[in-house]
């Protein structure tokens, strides 16, 4: 039996391991003529209060999140691969990825890098794939990069 894939989620924070889950994602769909969604997750966590989005490091965050998924999305286009959608979330990614946005437009397969950004949080609570492994209804994907890079 040969799985397809028709809606594929690839979750970018900036990492090295990121981009290499983006690179799968541009194989498999591919090969399977699949829809890409590229989502980046700000941790709203990591802001006390909802005045912090509305103001100029709520901006600057803004600003990364947007310029970073074009760029991706633009890569992702000159690939070949024909639907590409991005998204910007302000939750935990950990739960936002697999409960809300996988749900919300039907992936059937999650990528992501294992490891990101935040190393302090993987420490100390676990990490953003292990959870979103543990609380998806769709196939997981984590992605290292070459030990020797």
């Amino acid at each position: 039996m040969t799985m397809t894939y028709q809606k594929i989620l690839v979750a970018v924070d900036g990492s090295k391991e990121a981009e290499w889950a983006l690179q799968k994602g541009i194989e498999i769909a591919l090969r399977n003529d699949a829809t890409l969604l590229l989502a980046h997750i700000v941790d709203a966590r990591n802001f006390p209060a909802t005045e912090a989005f509305n103001s100029p490091i709520g901006d600057s965050i803004e600003d990364y999140a947007s310029e970073l998924l074009n760029n991706y999305q633009e890569e992702v286009k000159k690939a070949g691969v024909k639907e590409v959608a991005i998204a910007i979330e302000y939750s935990s990614p950990k739960t936002i990825i697999p409960k809300d946005l996988a749900i919300k437009h039907h992936i059937d397969l999650i990528i992501c890098g294992a490891t990101g950004l935040n190393a302090v949080e993987r420490f100390l609570i676990g990490s953003v794939s292990e959870n979103i492994v543990r609380n998806a209804n769709c196939d997981v994907l984590i992605v290292r990069t070459d030990k020797k890079n």
